[in-house]
């Protein structure tokens, strides 16, 4: 099952309060980007964002879903509605994530 655009839009509403979300489309769904390093990902109508150290602290009851057959686990976002949750859980997430690798032309 595919993302829906009116789910992609509720989240990027939500995350609104960050500077420099972007988002790709992929495969029917969606890849979340701050400033250009990967954090999450709209799945099946799911928030799902990379199990870093943060993320599980913020969310040590987050359940651990697949994005898809074959993906590594992710964490669930629930509180979806809660935009200071998700600025604050967000940014920490960055901070740990490397920089996005440079590609040559």
């Amino acid at each position: 099952m595919a993302s829906s655009k009116d789910y992609l839009a509720y989240i990027l509403d939500q995350l609104s309060l960050l500077d420099g979300i972007t988002h790709r489309a992929m495969m029917g769904e969606f890849i979340l980007y701050k400033d250009k390093k990967i954090f999450g990902g709209i799945y099946d109508d799911r928030f799902l964002v990379k199990p870093t150290k943060s993320a599980m602290e913020k969310m040590p009851k987050a359940p651990h879903e697949l994005p898809y057959e074959g993906a590594k686990e992710m964490l669930l976002v629930e509180d979806v509605d809660n935009r200071e949750f998700l600025r604050e859980l967000v940014t920490t997430m960055c901070a740990e994530l490397p920089e996005p690798k440079s590609r040559k032309k």
